[in-house]
């Protein structure tokens, strides 16, 4: 049988003294909410729904992890001031079009540009980056010389085929135009093998759509002769949403138009062409959006499970109703409270809930099962209540402190998502305290649960105890020398600085922007250096230019294109020729479906006839091109309409372009239009330059050269790769900070409260000790810390520290025996709620969030085996034993 101390006289004097106020006061209040039980209630009650009303009325979240850290550090100095200079290129929705040929791509990205562009209610600003008039007129300008002469040779050489085609957009047009292949191999001008490759284009073309397959032409690759290069076929808008702050997901309204915007225009239902949106609003809507996904039903499974447990915590539906509603009274509290302090909750400390479940529920089960120990040895529920408030009251006390400094220790850090994590979870756990004392005694006290049968102890785990006692040396040594042996691993401790692996890569936003991270021409993850001027910008360009980890690096006089005279010369000359064949005004009446009919037979006869008796795989290409025009004569009218969707739409757009093309003019920065110049240089004439990285954009050793690199040309540059650098760099940091204060104010409290010094020992090893060992298994596990999980480590400090004292009071107090005591029910029992609120973490969809829950869980179990299986080994007997009662 296990006999346990009252909580007077089983200390030395300097130890039973100083706690008396701490007990005689809690004990006062304990018993004023009972006797006023109704009143607490009804003002319980009154400051919950109060609370909750301004809790939902007043709820934001900032997904934003640029804001994770402190806006008065340099680096983000930098950031804020390239923002502002550059407003509209913060906050933007990039709208990606792939589509299969750069015809479709052009036509769709143009139409819904247009489209956005209607809506000054909903953009600021809509840009194409890569097109729109400058480009398609300018577009031939940015080519080398060499390339430019070869493509305008092309054309001439196009000349009759492309005269047709500019006059009669039709399958007639169509028909017509190839039959020329033919006039040139009746007059020798050259053979089916020279013409070959449109031969074979235009016959798959026919067979895919005689099969009734999707089907995509280019006319450029046509005349090129070249397949599109992949940057052709996307295209790029960027969109400045007008935001709706109010709103859980700000650029909700604006995303949803250009999505309906999309299928309005029919491309939803079109094969071969895709809209994508990525950039800060999608990623940060999507963020939340992830988060949000499947969390009303973890919620409502966890907290089930968390009443389930309660119940077998505490075996009385009343007192695990009187601990939930004691907790959702200081949940509710504590996020209006967190609001009012912070504004708006961020992704890390918005996992104040969890925290203050995991301890709120502590403080619960840890009062109630020592009311239900009192209860057992007492009938009287008054005296049984009070008896209870002063055995757990000073531990309570020291454990609601001792956590709420070691949240506290981040408020001084430049981590801002764990300081306001700290802030709200270190401010929730007195109130979580206050409750417990307030609230919880309150419903006891209306609830009445009956007398206690039975012991609430584990007296099954007698041997456990006999074996620890006859063991504790064995015990310590030997798992401070497993501990000691693992921390060479802690020098392969690892932490991911970036935090688009803290996102789900299945969701849109991501996946494009992974994607668009394979190319230097449109990666995201640059580097922002601003120059003075346009001039003050050539020299920043030429030395960054040369670093080797650099890609390219893009300025606004990169719009200005090289040997402009020799091209304009080449182009002037293509123009003249040209224009008139391409002049809108010749284009002929649409034929009708005869006319087409009659034009397919034509040039089928035309085909056969030329190609009846050569040989070769050109002339095997022409009449088998003969045999698809035949077909597509005879097939069904729909069929024909098919092809005249899928042939003369990018037809259009490709005659468009080459019209525009060749109307180029002389570049200077001053002739580029408004909206692009004023990406590139700000309106105090500060210039913009881009510097893209080599390799791996999304690899941090690589993005780490890259930013030490171009930080060694310009310290003030900026840009995500610096972000997620510096950043990293600032949580190390901060959680070094945070730890030294944790383990000073906990210290100094233990110490006041405590008064000797092997007694804080006792108390801090295990717990630095469960955090050494955590971070170990992490490396063995491969499981790095982040921006998210990271969070682990402030809770290790709180329930860690909770647990602790919760022994070594206990301990103190003269209790032998510590498994089989009431005090381990409660702390298992608690820490098996707390670990099913963890698991509702990992379950999520959100990468970081499973992680979070992930490590969470994992330091909780080393916590609790601290606390049960080491910490009781490392104090071995107490230095008094008590009499009789229990106290732990």
């Amino acid at each position: 049988m296990i006999t346990l101390p009252d909580n007077t006289d089983a200390t030395a004097p300097s130890e039973s003294k100083a706690p008396e106020p701490i007990s005689r006061a809690i004990t006062a209040i304990v018993d004023s909410c009972r006797r006023l039980k109704w009143l607490v209630i009804a003002l319980a009650a009154l400051v919950t729904i109060a609370s909750g009303y301004y809790a939902a009325t007043h709820f934001n979240i900032n997904t934003n992890t640029n804001d994770f850290i402190s806006a008065k550090l340099p680096w983000r100095q930098n950031l804020i001031a390239m923002d502002k200079a550059f407003p509209q290129r913060a906050d933007q929705i990039v709208v990606v079009i792939d589509a299969k040929t750069p015809e479709l791509a052009e036509e769709a990205t143009e139409r819904l540009t247009e489209r956005l562009k209607t809506r000054p209610d909903l953009y600021s600003s809509v840009l194409r980056p890569d097109g729109g008039p400058f480009f398609n007129k300018n577009g031939l300008m940015y080519l080398p010389v060499s390339e430019v002469q070869n493509t305008v040779e092309g054309l001439f050489k196009a000349q009759p085929f492309l005269s047709v085609l500019a006059s009669d957009q039709s399958l007639r047009g169509v028909s017509d135009a190839f039959s020329f292949i033919n006039k040139g191999v009746r007059t020798k001008a050259g053979t089916y093998d020279d013409f070959d490759r449109p031969l074979v284009a235009l016959n798959g073309a026919f067979e895919s759509l005689l099969a009734g397959k999707p089907t995509f032409f280019s006319w450029r690759g046509l005349l090129t002769g070249e397949p599109p290069d992949p940057r052709e076929l996307r295209r790029f808008i960027q969109v400045k949403p007008i935001l709706d702050y109010a709103a859980l997901k700000p650029g909700e309204a604006p995303s949803n138009f250009i999505r309906s915007s999309w299928q309005e225009l029919g491309y939803g239902s079109t094969p071969g062409v895709r809209l994508r949106l990525t950039g800060p609003v999608p990623l940060a809507d999507e963020e939340f959006a992830t988060v949000e996904e499947g969390a009303g039903v973890n919620g409502a499974v966890t907290a089930l499970i968390v009443l389930f447990i309660i119940w077998r915590a505490l075996k009385s539906p009343s007192i695990v109703l009187a601990v939930a509603l004691s907790v959702v009274v200081g949940l509710s509290v504590t996020a209006a409270v967190g609001l009012l302090m912070v504004g708006a909750l961020n992704l890390i400390s918005v996992a104040f809930a969890v925290l203050f479940v995991g301890i709120g529920v502590d403080f619960g089960i840890q009062f109630s099962v020592r009311y239900r120990s009192e209860r057992h040895k007492v009938a009287d529920f008054d005296k049984a209540l009070s008896q209870a408030a002063a055995k757990v009251g000073r531990p309570l006390a020291l454990a609601a402190a001792a956590t709420a400094a070691g949240f506290y220790s981040f408020l001084p850090t430049d981590y801002r998502g764990v300081s306001e994590l700290g802030l709200i979870a270190g401010t929730g756990m007195f109130i979580a305290f206050f409750s417990s004392i307030t609230v919880l005694p309150a419903l006891l006290a209306i609830f009445k649960p009956p007398a206690e049968a039975e012991p609430v102890g584990y007296l099954f785990l007698a041997p456990v105890d006999e074996f620890m006692a006859r063991h504790r040396y064995a015990i310590v040594i030997g798992t401070l020398g497993v501990a000691l042996a693992g921390t060479p691993l802690l020098a392969h401790l690892h932490f991911d600085f970036n935090p688009i692996n803290l996102r789900s890569p299945k969701v849109e936003s991501v996946a494009t922007l992974l994607d668009l991270m394979k190319d230097p021409a449109t990666d995201t993850n640059t580097i922002d250096v601003m120059a003075p001027s346009v001039a003050a910008s050539r020299e920043l360009q030429a030395r960054l230019a040369a670093l080797p980890e650099v890609a390219q690096v893009v300025t606004i006089e990169s719009f200005v294109p090289m040997d402009q005279d020799q091209k304009l010369a080449i182009i002037q000359r293509a123009a003249a020729a040209f224009g008139p064949i391409l002049d809108p005004g010749r284009a002929l009446e649409p034929p009708t479906d005869a006319e087409d009919v009659a034009a397919l037979n034509k040039a089928a006869d035309a085909f056969a006839t030329t190609a009846d008796d050569l040989k070769g795989k050109g002339a095997d290409d022409a009449r088998s091109l003969a045999d698809s025009l035949r077909k597509m004569a005879e097939a069904p009218p729909e069929v024909r309409e098919a092809a005249r969707k899928a042939l003369l739409p990018g037809l259009g757009t490709m005659l468009s372009l080459l019209r525009d093309s060749l109307s180029a003019q002389k570049t200077t920065i001053a002739s580029i239009p408004p909206d692009l110049a004023r990406d590139w240089v700000a309106p105090d004439g500060r210039a913009r330059i881009a510097v893209s990285p080599k390799g791996d954009a999304n690899d941090n050793a690589t993005l780490a050269r890259f930013t030490k690199a171009v930080q060694q040309i310009d310290p003030n540059a900026t840009g995500e790769p610096i972000a997620i650098q510096e950043s990293g760099d600032t949580v190390v940091r901060a959680f070094i900070e945070a730890g030294i204060w944790a383990l000073l104010s906990i210290s100094v409290l233990l110490w006041v409260v405590l008064r000797r010094f092997s007694d804080v020992l006792l108390t801090l090893v295990p717990l630095l000790l469960a955090g050494a060992v955590t971070l170990e298994i992490t490396v063995l596990i491969g499981l790095p810390l982040n921006f998210a999980n990271i969070i682990a480590l402030p809770l290790l400090l709180g329930l860690g520290v909770a647990f602790k004292i919760y022994f070594v009071m206990a301990w103190r107090a003269g209790t032998t025996n510590l498994l089989q005591s009431s005090l381990t029910r409660a702390v298992f029992f608690s820490a098996m709620t707390t670990a099913t609120a963890f698991g509702s973490l990992w379950l999520s969809k959100h990468p970081g969030t499973s992680s979070m829950g992930k490590l969470l869980a994992l330091s909780l179990v080393c916590t609790l085996a601290a606390a049960i299986l080491f910490q009781p080994a490392l104090m071995g007997p107490p230095r008094k034993v008590a009499a009789t009662g229990e106290d732990a």
